[in-house]
């Protein structure tokens, strides 16, 4: 049992380290690297679903695992990440071509980049309080 608990731990803190990576550094080397910032936003859109779907993943596991109490943050980062893409994604879809609840796209974007960046706060908090014993 304890080699399962080892493998977790791994996960978790990979996933969590994917978080801080894609927001520090991947993104903005997308918008750096590709001069279409429509693509270079499609990429990054993309990456971030990928985090959200993996973060679901993660806590689904966590979930199964004997102290699954002391993930706490771990599933506030995935429910703040699962509203990311499941809730803002589509309103800021529609804010390209119309303001949404009167807000634009750039304003849905900075609620997003909210989000994720609490998420990856409550990920850091639950490997710094080293939890995952």
């Amino acid at each position: 049992m304890s080699t399962l608990r080892n493998a977790f731990r791994v996960v978790l803190v990979l996933w969590s380290g994917s978080l801080w990576s894609l927001a520090v550094w991947v993104a903005p080397t997308l918008f750096y690297a590709q001069s279409d910032r429509r693509l270079a936003g499609l990429l990054a859109g993309r990456l971030f679903s990928i985090e959200s779907y993996l973060g679901a993943g993660v806590a689904a596991a966590a979930l199964i695992h004997p102290a699954r109490r002391k993930f706490g943050w771990l599933y506030l980062a995935a429910a703040l990440l699962a509203l990311n893409e499941w809730g803002l994604r589509r309103l800021m879809t529609r804010a390209h071509s119309v303001d949404v609840w009167g807000l634009s796209f750039g304003a849905w974007h900075g609620v997003s980049a909210l989000l994720y960046g609490l998420a990856c706060l409550a990920a850091l908090l639950l490997v710094w309080k080293n939890e995952l014993r």
